[in-house]
Parts: C-alpha cells; structure tokens; sequence
C-alpha cells in the first residue's frame, strides 16, 4: 500500500518540536523532497509513537538519509537523531553548533572500551528517543545492493540499552545517486522513494549474555536478515543467503592483484 493510501497511519513533528537547527534543515531539504521524490511508505504503524527504540536501515546510496529522515519525521512523527563520528561536533564552529543544535549523538571512535564508544547513544535511548542507524557503516558495497556484513555497534547499542529494534528496508534512493557506480544526481523523473519498517527484531535469545563477538555478531546479523528480508519484499527479489563481505572482498582483489604482478 502506499503512502496515500496509508494517510490516516501517518504523524508528522510540528517545526516548534524540532527546534531551530533540526526545523531550518527540515525547511531546507523538505521542497526538494516534494519536488524529486514520491513517496511508498509501509509499515508506518511499527515505529512507537514515543520511547526510546533504535531504527537500522539498509543504506544504498548517499541521498538515501534525506529519504529516511523524510519518512521517520514526516511518516512517524519521530525525531531522527543519527550518529555521527565525535570529531564533527568539535570541530568547525558551524558545523559543530548545528550537529549539536539539531540533536545528533556523536560516536567516539577508537576509544578502548567498545560501549563508551556509544555512551551518549545509549543515553539518548534511555531518555526516550529515536536513533537511526545504518548497521553497515556505509553505503553497501554488494554487487546487487542487497545488504552487506554489518558492523556489531548495533547489537552492542540494543543491548546496552534494551530499547527496540526496528528494522527498515529502503529502495529507490540509488536511482538518485548511485554511489559508487554513475557519477552525478539523476533528479528527474521524480524517482519513487520505497521505505518500510517491519516489527522489533526479537533479540531475546542475547538478553543478559556477556557481549562477546559471537553474541554481538548473532544479534547483528539478526537484525539485518529482518532488514533484508524487507528489502525482499520490495525489490520483488531473493537476498544471497550470506552476507556479502567488503573486507574480505577487498582483500581477496589485492591478494590477486599481487599475484598477477609475482606471475608477470
């Protein structure tokens, strides 16, 4: 069903909800939504109306965030709060004020202790809110788009918290801009923006276990099979049974590449 067919399961946050810096970039990048994208939206109804809960997405392109934010604020009437690296809220002054102004949780990378790398995160959820997540830490990288092994800062985020997970399968962004594929934007025709959210991940069989690799990599995995057996149901297609893996990619093509110059 789409968008205009679910108008009664739709809420959207008023601008005073969002504040300053989150509502000048929601009337800056909302006419460009209207104008480039139409919109498919499903499953509206399994994002809670308030509480903290994590929504991971499948990230396929680098116009797909303007798409999910679109849908969580206008479809859910939740306010997105992404993470972002720690350097980008102390670095330039305009760039550190509105990550700050606008709510968005910085992540402290290489620290020692893998959950204070998350603490603000965790905080956040515990105090009721809604972080977006993309589990692959970057736009996927698999022949086909479907998505990729996943980084385990999910897991280790719904566990510390306890709060929900939500998955979310998107399609349609990549026609936008295909990320490392075509270069340039493809705006027009307007490209139909597909998103839709499934029930929580049930992460019961990891409550109270030790987070180890294994645990964290099982919940991981949980959580992205939920997100691409969404995906499935609206590409119309079959997602490879594993999980395609761009280290081991990388590797095998620089092992092969060392091998072509040893044999010339």
């Amino acid at each position: 069903m789409s968008a205009r067919g679910t108008a009664t399961e739709r809420r959207r946050v008023s601008l005073r909800r969002l504040g300053f810096w989150y509502g000048l970039a929601a009337c800056i990048l909302k006419p460009l939504t209207w104008a480039f994208m139409k919109r498919d939206w499903r499953g509206l109804e399994h994002v809670p109306r308030e509480g903290g809960v994590i929504l991971a997405a499948n990230h396929i392109s680098h116009a797909d965030p303007i798409a999910l934010a679109d849908y969580i604020v206008y479809g859910t009437g939740r306010i997105a709060r992404f993470l972002a690296k720690s350097t980008l809220f102390s670095g330039k002054p305009l760039v550190s004020q509105v990550m700050r102004g606008a709510g968005q949780i910085p992540v402290y990378r290489h620290t020692a202790d893998a959950s204070l790398a998350l603490k603000d995160a965790v905080a956040a959820l515990q105090q009721g809110e809604c972080v977006a997540i993309y589990p692959e830490g970057t736009v996927s990288r698999d022949p086909d788009k479907w998505p990729m092994l996943a980084k385990t800062g999910v897991a280790r985020l719904a566990l510390l918290s306890g709060v929900p997970v939500i998955p979310i399968a998107q399609w349609g962004a990549e026609q936008i801009l295909d990320s490392y594929r075509t270069k340039g934007l493809h705006l027009l025709p307007r490209h139909t923006m597909h998103i839709v959210a499934g029930p929580p991940v049930d992460l019961s069989a990891y409550a109270g276990k030790e987070l180890t690799a294994d645990v964290l990599r099982g919940a991981t995995d949980d959580i992205m099979r939920a997100v691409a057996g969404l995906l499935e149901g609206l590409r119309g297609g079959t997602a490879p049974k594993t999980f395609f893996d761009a280290r081991a990619a990388v590797q095998a093509a620089a092992t092969a590449r060392r091998q072509e110059r040893t044999s010339a």
